[in-house]
């Protein structure tokens, strides 16, 4: 795969960096991370696709001199985000927006897509010794104790991730699969809630719970029961600044 000469760098994360190359956006990952998440990453986003999902094209899996690259085709127009930004007045529109795009996301499925409760499992198994024995089982039981659904999930269903185009006449994009699974919308939900928190933005997410509960028809505290499980499995992918945070939601007794 070969970059444009004239490529921007849109973002830089700690194991990638996302360049905008005219037609198209590219995602070329560090050497640290494993060829099977890349791999796993385009194959979800062709899933989302097949399940009817509107997001980027895939146009190439490949390298970048010694590193894999993921290039999608390139979405003119703005983040909910940058909308956020440009215009705090809209919040309550642009919630309900992004409150309506996750349940039509819910609303589809692919069976083929990994099952939702053994990614958590691997993760809260993946903790080593952050917890103890006894949190591990706690959580391992809660997390079985949770209905089974087959729901498309996102696993990152912030505002920063839908792009709604120039024209606003065509449907929003849903970008950065690589965290999809068929699950439980409410973990989706709690992972939305707290990816918002994280991001400081407390008062919004504190909204946005409310209002996806109330469209759902579930409650609060069963999307906080979730909660637990959901800081672990964050803790487990190395958030180092936000340990601490994490550690303190990672309490069953607390959110039961």
């Amino acid at each position: 795969m070969k970059l444009s000469s004239d490529k921007v760098t849109l973002a830089e994360r700690h194991n990638k960096i996302v360049y905008d190359c005219g037609d198209t956006v590219v995602k070329v990952f560090n050497r640290a991370k494993p060829k099977a998440d890349i791999l796993n990453e385009a194959l979800n986003l062709a899933r989302a696709e097949q399940a009817g999902i509107r997001v980027p094209e895939l146009v190439e899996v490949g390298k970048v001199g010694v590193s894999w690259a993921i290039a999608t085709e390139k979405v003119n127009g703005k983040t909910l985000r940058q909308l956020l930004a440009e215009d705090p007045s809209q919040e309550d529109a642009i919630l309900d927006r992004l409150i309506t795009l996750e349940l039509d996301v819910h609303a589809h499925s692919n069976r083929l897509l990994n099952r939702q409760k053994d990614k958590l499992t691997r993760m809260i198994n993946g903790l080593g010794d952050t917890i103890d024995e006894a949190q591990r089982y706690e959580l391992l039981q809660a997390l079985d104790g949770m209905p089974n659904h087959t729901k498309l999930c996102h696993g990152d269903f912030v505002p920063s991730n839908i792009i709604v185009p120039d024209d606003n006449e065509a449907a929003p994009v849903i970008v950065d699969w690589a965290h999809a699974t068929q699950g439980n919308g409410a973990a989706d939900c709690a992972i939305t809630y707290l990816h918002l928190v994280l991001g400081g933005e407390q008062d919004f997410a504190d909204k946005y719970l409310r209002r996806y509960c109330e469209r759902q028809g579930c409650t609060v505290a069963y999307v906080q029961s979730w909660m637990p499980i959901i800081a672990a499995a964050e803790l487990e992918r190395g958030r180092v600044h936000e340990r601490d945070f994490l550690l303190s939601w990672i309490d069953v007794v607390d959110w039961s």
